[in-house]
């Protein structure tokens, strides 16, 4: 099974703050840094986000509120029924990371890496992931603070404030100025994704500096990271099996269900760090840490089921290759974040 080069990079960025965590002015600076990251990272989104792809998109509109409804009404109610698991397997801030977990977006490239590898509708899948980050950027917040309330580490209506300012702002400020530098985003693709990534390890390392200095890792035992991990490939196997065969009971054919099935079973690490890193302050780190177990699981996961979907019997022999080709041309397939 695949593991991500950039998860050991991030395993590396937690191992680096554990030992030499950020104290005093060294934590102020990264904070600030991060906080630039994190708007910056958003304000990417939104310049690469094509207008017109996305209204293209609204005509397939059953499948897209398909796993809308997936990522944010199922994966939110099997989160609230994992309550009843503490504290036998969980304890409370894991349970609170757990259910932040299924609030998240869904991903975007990955989604249409295993789309494609799979020979499902791909440009359904760029617009569902689209759809997911844009409308989670608003929702993902909203839901946190009604689920999780205070128990979350101080959501309030200041939270929401930095929401909107850090991440909802620079999305909609790079949608308005995607029309100048658009082709610029496009054609420095690999050097932005770069800075993309970068800022991501920023906001973890900073998350997790902070988590040390207050010494809530004394809270998580070995034994409860395996029953986290337990919890999350039971809830992982559920959703799988719930967009499959689901789509089908819908009526979707064989490439939508394909698009539903990676769209509405994954979750984004990429913007669910830095929407833990605004909600969650000092204790961002256990927050995110069942999302970053849980996105490797998904990856090793799906990246199995992709390749098995290929050869399935069930597939009309060149059905959706050129969709495929065509939408995923000059994106690695192993890119995978978000």
């Amino acid at each position: 099974m695949p593991v991500d080069p950039y998860i050991v990079l991030l395993l590396g960025t937690v191992g680096l703050a554990a030992l030499f965590p950020a104290h005093g002015t060294a934590a102020h600076v990264a904070s600030g840094a991060s906080t630039a990251a994190i708007a910056f990272l958003f304000f990417l989104y939104g310049a690469r986000l094509s207008t017109r792809e996305a209204l293209d998109g609204l005509r397939h509109w059953r499948l897209h509120v398909t796993v809308l409804v997936c990522t944010f009404v199922l994966f939110p109610v099997f989160g609230l029924a994992a309550r009843g698991l503490v504290p036998v397997l969980l304890t409370q801030p894991l349970y609170q990371g757990l259910l932040f977990l299924t609030l998240v977006p869904s991903t975007i490239q990955s989604s249409i890496a295993f789309t494609s590898i799979a020979r499902g509708n791909v440009p359904a899948a760029i617009c569902a992931g689209s759809f997911s980050s844009l409308v989670g950027i608003v929702l993902t917040p909203l839901l946190a603070a009604g689920l999780l309330g205070n128990s979350g580490g101080g959501f309030s209506a200041d939270s929401l404030v930095k929401i909107v300012l850090q991440l909802l702002v620079p999305f909609l400020a790079g949608q308005v100025l995607r029309r100048w530098i658009g082709g610029f985003v496009a054609r420095h693709k690999k050097i932005l994704g770069l800075v993309d990534r970068g800022s991501i390890l920023l906001v973890v390392y900073t998350a997790f500096s902070e988590g040390m200095i207050r010494g809530i890792w004394h809270q998580v035992s070995p034994v409860r990271l395996g029953g986290l991990l337990v919890v999350e490939a039971v809830l992982l196997a559920v959703m799988l099996a719930l967009t499959w065969y689901g789509g089908k009971a819908l009526g979707f054919g064989r490439e939508d269900r394909i698009a539903i099935q990676f769209a509405g079973s994954k979750k984004s690490l990429a913007s669910g760090l830095p929407m833990a890193s605004v909600l969650f302050g000092a204790h961002a780190s256990l927050a995110v840490l069942p999302l970053m177990l849980f996105h490797q699981m998904q990856l090793m996961v799906c990246a199995v089921i992709a390749k098995r979907r290929a050869r399935d019997p069930e597939r009309v022999p060149g059905a959706g290759r050129g969709s495929a080709a065509h939408a995923v041309q000059g994106q690695p397939q192993h890119r995978v974040l978000r």
